[in-house]
């Protein structure tokens, strides 16, 4: 098969021709700074506010309320340290989960060199936290707490309207990395009860290289970049127009096609799933209901996924073992292996995560080839898991 397949969408995905459209203007001829004051920078700064209030009336929130990032990373950034750092004198705990991306983890070991206190709750084996045990963590000097909404790599839903109502009963600031939640999921703030929430452009279709924090009006963060004062003096730089207007589109489409996207995905995702699994020894990870529509995480025991990956690129599928941005990284999942799987067994886990695009022709592609892959690696393999070693953890 000549066409190459792209299932790595949650790593991200390629920009919707409606979006490129849009953004296009602004390279070569609305190119101005927002910050100047003659009639090209004018245009620009109304561009600006024209894309702020999109999204917010998409989030149901206010205008002042959304902060243009340079990605979901700087936005988690800016909501976690941001916050801790401006509120330091009310407490010194957080709370997060074991299976966040790195933008959280990373920055919550950071936060606990800068003296910060922080509580990783454990997950449930179907990736999905109980919301009492972050309501356990809770302590007198719990300042906030951070739980995503969508798993990047499992594809888990998280209780978010339940884990708000517990932080609001106890007055705690509550954010979530929504990055891979924008395609399938509500972003109604009202709904959702959150404080802070952080999307990304890349994993809807839109451009790499911007991403929003919400944050309600009444919190107060202290900036990470210093500069000319940009976006209510909260991340200074000058404002990248062609981008935050790609972002504005591609949130627009992605929530307008929610339902319809969902729809067709489920059928895929599902067919997939159930074919997989009739391969000896593979498990899926994660909740086979509470997930996104287009995630599909399996475990080929007594494989490495470096090896997997390399058979299927051969044959034109684009799959993953984990989060694209650890995936140079020899290590096995820590999502995974927080699910109670052993150490071998995250070694072999893929993602595949199929996009809007994707036909059942392709999913076909891959069942076919796949169990001919997992027999010849598993040939060469001097690992032997077995399934009751997996069950019995």
């Amino acid at each position: 098969m000549d066409k190459e397949i792209y299932m790595d969408s949650s790593a991200t995905t390629y920009i919707d021709p409606e979006v490129f459209e849009v953004m296009k203007p602004y390279f070569n001829y609305e190119f101005g700074n927002a910050g100047s004051m003659h009639s090209k920078g004018l245009k620009a700064a109304h561009a600006l506010n024209l894309s702020r209030d999109k999204i917010s009336k998409i989030l149901n929130c206010n205008f002042d309320e959304i902060i243009f990032t340079g990605s979901g990373t700087e936005s988690i950034n800016l909501a976690i340290k941001g916050f801790v750092f401006k509120n330091r004198k009310k407490g010194n705990h957080i709370i997060t989960t074991k299976i966040e991306h790195h933008a959280v983890l990373d920055t919550c070991e950071y936060l606990e060199k800068q003296g910060f206190d922080v509580t990783y709750v454990e997950v449930e084996k179907n990736g999905i936290v109980d919301p009492e045990k972050i309501k356990n963590a809770i302590r007198e000097d719990t300042i906030l707490i951070s739980v995503m909404y969508v798993n990047n790599e499992i594809g888990t839903i998280q209780l978010i309207k339940e884990i708000s109502k517990i932080t609001k009963e106890k007055n705690i600031i509550f954010h979530t990395d929504a990055c891979q939640a924008g395609n399938s999921e509500t972003l109604n703030i009202e709904e959702l009860g959150v404080d802070m929430l952080s999307l990304n452009g890349s994993k809807i279709y839109g451009p790499k290289g911007v991403g929003i924090l919400y944050k309600k009006s009444t919190i107060r963060l202290e900036p990470l970049i210093h500069g000319g004062g940009q976006e209510f003096g909260l991340r200074s730089g000058t404002e990248n127009i062609p981008a935050i207007i790609g972002f504005t589109k591609a949130l627009e489409i992605a929530q307008r096609d929610r339902n319809k996207n969902n729809n067709y995905l489920l059928d895929l995702r599902d067919y997939l799933i159930e074919n997989l699994l009739k391969i000896d020894d593979t498990i899926l990870n994660g909740d086979i209901d509470k997930r996104i529509p287009n995630n599909i995480n399996i475990t080929f025991l007594n494989i490495e996924g470096e090896a997997i990956l390399l058979k299927l690129d051969n044959e034109g599928i684009c799959a993953s073992s984990g989060s694209a941005c650890t995936s140079k990284s020899l290590d096995p999942s820590h999502v995974i292996l927080a699910l109670g799987r052993p150490y071998e067994a995250a070694h072999g886990s893929i993602r595949f995560s199929l996009t809007k695009n994707t036909t059942k022709e392709g999913i076909d592609h891959l069942i076919n080839v796949m169990p001919k892959i997992v027999e010849e690696l598993r040939g060469i393999s001097p690992v032997t898991l077995k399934m009751e070693d997996i069950e019995n953890v």
